[in-house]
C-alpha cells in the first residue's frame, strides 16, 4: 500500500462520525448515528468510510487512528485520544486559516473556542448544565411542530418578526412554545423566536471568550440555515460556512493530529 492512511474518529452523543486521511487530504468520511456502546459506534463509523476506499482493507490497517468526542476513551483501537475541542480547532483551522472563534453546538452541549493563529485554543467556554440551546433541545422544538429537522431549520427563515420565547428552562420552553402554538399565532414566528433565543445562548457564551472574526459554526447545528441568520444578527458579523461538511469537523481535527503524529520526525 503505498499511501499512509490515517483517520479521526469523533464518538458524539447523538453521531459518530470518521474521517479518514492520506496526505493528498480527505478521501473518505462517515456520520453514523450513535449506539448506547461508544465502540460500536467507532466501529459503524469508520467501517463506513473505510469501506469506501478498498485498498486499505478496513479501519484495523490505519497508520494512525485518534479519537475524540465524549465517547473518545471508549475507543480501545484508537493509537491516542484527544479532547474534541482542540479537534474542532484544528479542523476548523485546516478548513480556514482565518478562523478565530467557533461556536461548537452539539446534541447536549455548547462550547465557545477561540484560536490562535496556528489552530491552537486559545480559550474556550462550555455550557452543559442545561439542555436549551443544544441539538437536543432543537429536535425537540421540531417534533413539536410536527416537523422533520431540516424543515424546522428553515421555517423562520418566513418570518416577518419574531415571537420570543422566553424560558431559559429547556422543558419550560417547551411548554411556551406549546401554548404560544395554541393560541394561534404564526409557527414561523415562533421559530424565529426559537432560533433566537438559542443564537442569545451562544452569544452569551462567546462574550466569555471575546468573539473574533472569523466566526464559523461547527456541528450539525450549522446546517441549520434560521440558527445561522439569527446568530449573524445578533453577533451583527457573517457566520462563515466551512468548506466541508461542520459536522465532520471535530473528526477531521482528530485526522489532522493523527496526520502530524504519523509523518512527525523520528
Amino acid at each position: 500500500m503505498e499511501n499512509k492512511y490515517y483517520g479521526g474518529c469523533d464518538v458524539g452523543s447523538t453521531t459518530g462520525k470518521a474521517v479518514i486521511m492520506c496526505d493528498s487530504g480527505i478521501v473518505a468520511s462517515a456520520i453514523v448515528p450513535s449506539e448506547i456502546d461508544p465502540e460500536e459506534t467507532a466501529v459503524r463509523a469508520l467501517e463506513e468510510a473505510c469501506g469506501t476506499v478498498p485498498e486499505l482493507g478496513g479501519y484495523k490497517n490505519l497508520d494512525y487512528l485518534i479519537g475524540t468526542g465524549y465517547g473518545r476513551n471508549e475507543v480501545p483501537f484508537a493509537d491516542e485520544n484527544i479532547s474534541e475541542i482542540s479537534c474542532h480547532a484544528i479542523g476548523a483551522h485546516h478548513c480556514n486559516s482565518e478562523i478565530k472563534t467557533i461556536v461548537d453546538i452539539g446534541g447536549q452541549d455548547v462550547k465557545g473556542i477561540s484560536l490562535n493563529s496556528d489552530g491552537s485554543v486559545l480559550e474556550f467556554a462550555m455550557n452543559d448544565k442545561c439542555a436549551a440551546g443544544t441539538g437536543r433541545f432543537l429536535e425537540a422544538m421540531s417534533r413539536i411542530f410536527r416537523m422533520e429537522l431540516d424543515q424546522f431549520s428553515d421555517l423562520s427563515l418566513k418570518a416577518k418578526k419574531v415571537i420570543p420565547v422566553t424560558a431559559q428552562c429547556s422543558v419550560f420552553a417547551e411548554t411556551e412554545v406549546v401554548s404560544l402554538l395554541a393560541k394561534r399565532n404564526p409557527p414561523d414566528e415562533i421559530a424565529a423566536g426559537i432560533q433566537a433565543a438559542v443564537a442569545k445562548r451562544c452569544f452569551t457564551l462567546l462574550k466569555r471568550i471575546g468573539v473574533r472574526p472569523l466566526v464559523t459554526v461547527t456541528g450539525g447545528c450549522a446546517k441549520n440555515r434560521g440558527l445561522i441568520k439569527a446568530l449573524a444578527k445578533i453577533l451583527a458579523m457573517e457566520v462563515t460556512a466551512l468548506t466541508v461538511d461542520p459536522q465532520i469537523i471535530g473528526a477531521l481535527g482528530a485526522a489532522v493530529f493523527a496526520g502530524r503524529k504519523l509523518n512527525a520526525p523520528k
